[in-house]
C-alpha cells in the first residue's frame, strides 16, 4: 500500500513539473512572438507617406493685430518698490541700501461702513468710505498683490505690478494711483527695452488723485516715445468690441479683447464712489493689467483698466475701466503748476438712497436732503442749514445727490451758484461761493487737531504740507518742539510718505523745525532727488516716540 502511494505521489510531481515546463515554453514563445510583431512594426514599409509642409498662405490682419501693433510700444510695465516700516515704530520707514530684494506687497480693500454719508465734493474729516456690497468678492486694487501676505514689517522690500500708457512724447504716463501709492521707487520698463532682469528706468511722481484712482508719473528719455491717442469715452456704446492691453502676472505685452459690457458703473457706494463711474467690460484684466489702456477700434484710448470684479482674485468676465473723458480732465489738472485736481464743494453731507418714506414726509420727489453743513464752509456762510432740500443749481433741476456732486465739483473755486432748496415745505433760494473742495474739508481737521491760528508756514506746500508751530501746552505734553501737520494735499511727497494731519515734526534729516522759521528753511533747502527723512510724534500717542518716516523727493 504504501508502494502505491509513492508511486501516485511521485507521478502527480511528474505532471506538475510536465505542466509547469509546457507554461514556460508557451511563455517565452508568446515573448518571442510579440517580440517579433514589435520588430516587425518598427521595420514597417512607409515610403508612400507624404511628408507634412507648413503653408504660407497670407492672412489680412485684423484690427485687433493692428491696433496691437501700432499701440503696443506706447504700453508699459510698471514695478514699485516699498521700503519696510521701521521695526518698532508705528507707521514710520527707513531707508535701505539694497532696494533689490522682491516681496510682494499687501493687498488693500475697500472700506466697509453702512453708516457713512456723502458728500457735495469730497471726504471730510473723520468720515470713512461707503459700504462695499462686493466686499467678499471684489478686488479692486490688483496690481500684482498676493492675497495671503500681510507685509510691513518684516524687513523686506515690498514690489507691486502694474501697467500705463505713454501719453506724451516727452515721458508722461498715466497709470492707477494704486499701482504707485505709497512706493518709494517706480521702475518703467518700455517694450522696447532689453528683457533682463533690471526693472526698468526710475519714473518720478508728477500728481496723483485719490478720488479716480488715477496717477501721472514721467520717466526721461533722450528721443521721443510712442504715445497713444484719447478716445471720446460718452461715445462709446454697450456691445462695442474693445482691446486691452498690460502686464498680467509679470506677462508683458499681452492683448485680450472683448466688448463693452455697461456704462456709468458704480461699484462702491457713498464718498468713495462719488467721482467713479466705470465703463464695465468683459475684455480679459487680471493683476498687473492695473494702469493698462482699454481701446476702441479705432486704436484710441477709451478707459483706464481699474478693477475686476472676482471670487477667486482672477478674471471672471467682469472689470472696470475709467472713462477717457474723466482722464483727460484729471490729467490736465495732475500737470498743472498745482499737480493737483481742483475740485468744487459748499460742504455740505447728504445721505444718498433716502427710502420714498423720507421724501413724502419731506414733500420732495427730486433733489437732495442736507443732512450736515460744514462750520464756517460756504453752504453755511450762504445760509443752508441740515435739513435743507436742495432741489436746482442756476435754475436746473437736481436729480439726486451724484447729480449735485458732478455739478459743484466741476466748479472753480470762487465762482458763485444759485441754490433753490425747500425749508419747511417753503421754497427759497441762495447764492453760494464755490469752495476747493480740499480746503473746504482739510481747514475743518486743522481746526480740530491745533487751536493756534498764527504761525502758519506755507514753506510746506513742496512737500504738500500746511502746519503750524505747536501751542506750549502740546511742547509739554511731547517733552519737544515741532510743528504740527494740519493739511496733506493729496498725491503730494507728504502724503505718498504716509504723513498725516495731527503728527508732529520734530527734525527734517537731523535739522530740528521746532519753530516755523526752522522749519521754513529746511524745506526750502530741499530739492527734487533729495533723501528726505522725517522724525515726527504722534501727540495722542507720545508714548510711541519718535517715527522715522523716509523717502526720495
Amino acid at each position: 500500500m504504501n508502494s502505491f502511494y509513492a508511486r501516485l505521489r511521485s507521478h502527480r510531481l511528474a505532471s506538475t513539473f510536465l505542466f509547469l515546463a509546457i507554461l514556460s515554453v508557451a511563455i517565452v514563445g508568446g515573448s518571442y512572438a510579440a517580440h517579433g510583431v514589435r520588430g516587425q512594426e518598427r521595420t514597417s514599409d512607409s515610403s508612400d507617406a507624404t511628408p507634412l509642409k507648413v503653408v504660407n498662405s497670407p492672412i489680412e490682419p485684423n484690427a485687433f493685430v493692428k491696433i496691437a501693433k501700432a499701440v503696443g510700444p506706447a504700453v508699459v510695465n510698471i514695478n514699485t518698490q516699498t521700503l519696510p516700516k521701521n521695526v518698532g515704530n508705528k507707521g514710520g520707514r527707513r531707508l535701505l541700501p539694497n532696494p533689490h530684494n522682491r516681496v510682494q506687497p499687501n493687498p488693500q480693500n475697500p472700506g466697509d461702513n453702512p453708516d457713512d454719508d456723502d458728500q457735495d465734493g469730497g471726504q471730510g474729516p473723520g468720515q470713512g468710505q461707503g459700504q462695499n456690497n462686493f466686499q467678499d468678492f471684489f478686488n479692486r486694487f490688483f496690481g500684482g498683490q498676493m492675497p495671503d501676505q500681510d507685509g510691513g514689517d518684516d524687513g523686506q522690500v515690498r514690489e507691486s505690478l502694474g501697467s500705463g500708457f505713454i501719453v506724451d512724447a516727452k515721458g508722461y504716463i498715466i497709470t492707477n494711483n494704486h499701482v504707485i501709492e505709497k512706493a518709494d521707487k517706480i521702475f518703467v520698463k518700455l517694450s522696447t527695452d532689453p528683457d533682463s532682469q533690471d526693472l526698468g528706468r526710475p519714473a518720478r511722481v508728477i500728481g496723483t488723485d485719490k478720488a479716480t484712482d488715477l496717477a501721472v508719473i514721467k520717466i526721461e528719455s533722450s528721443s521721443p516715445l510712442s504715445t497713444v491717442k484719447l478716445g471720446n469715452s460718452d461715445q462709446v456704446q454697450v456691445g462695442d468690441s474693445v482691446e486691452a492691453i498690460g502686464s498680467p502676472f509679470a506677462l508683458a505685452q499681452t492683448v485680450t479683447a472683448g466688448i463693452i459690457s455697461a456704462k456709468n458703473r458704480t461699484i462702491e457706494p457713498g464718498v468713495a464712489g462719488q467721482f467713479q463711474h466705470f465703463i464695465q467690460t468683459d475684455a480679459a484684466i487680471n493683476p498687473g493689467n492695473s494702469g493698462g489702456p482699454l481701446l476702441n477700434m479705432n486704436g484710441e484710448v477709451i478707459g483706464v483698466n481699474t478693477a475686476i470684479y472676482t471670487q477667486s482674485a482672477g478674471y471672471q468676465g467682469i472689470g472696470f475701466a475709467m472713462p477717457s473723458n474723466t482722464v483727460v480732465s484729471v490729467y490736465n489738472d495732475l500737470i498743472s503748476p498745482s499737480h493737483k485736481v481742483t475740485r468744487g464743494s459748499i460742504g455740505i453731507s447728504f445721505r444718498s438712497g433716502l427710502s420714498g418714506a423720507v421724501n413724502r414726509v419731506y414733500g420732495f420727489k427730486n433733489g437732495v436732503l442736507v443732512q450736515q453743513v460744514q462750520p464756517g464752509g460756504p453752504a453755511e456762510k450762504g445760509g443752508i442749514k441740515a435739513g435743507d432740500i436742495i432741489t436746482t443749481i442756476d435754475g436746473r433741476s437736481i436729480k439726486d445727490g451724484d447729480d449735485l456732486v458732478n455739478d459743484i465739483a466741476s466748479r472753480r473755486p470762487g465762482s458763485s451758484i444759485r441754490l433753490g432748496f425747500v425749508r419747511d415745505g417753503k421754497p427759497q433760494d441762495a447764492t453760494v461761493t464755490v469752495g476747493d473742495r480740499d480746503k473746504v474739508f482739510g481747514d475743518a481737521i486743522g481746526q480740530k487737531q491745533e487751536s493756534n491760528p498764527d504761525n502758519t508756514s506755507d514753506a510746506g506746500e513742496k512737500l504738500g504740507l500746511v502746519v503750524r508751530q505747536i501751542t506750549d501746552q502740546t511742547a509739554q505734553k511731547i517733552h519737544t518742539s515741532g510743528v504740527i501737520i494740519q493739511s496733506v494735499r493729496s498725491g503730494s511727497f507728504a502724503d505718498l510718505q504716509q504723513l498725516e494731519p495731527g503728527l508732529v515734526i520734530v527734525r527734517i534729516n537731523k535739522k530740528a523745525t521746532g519753530t516755523k522759521d526752522q522749519f521754513d528753511a529746511v524745506v526750502k533747502g530741499l530739492k527734487t532727488g533729495d533723501d528726505v527723512v522725517f522724525e515726527v510724534m504722534d501727540p495722542r500717542h507720545p508714548e510711541n516716540g519718535i517715527n522715522y518716516i523716509g523717502g526720495t523727493l
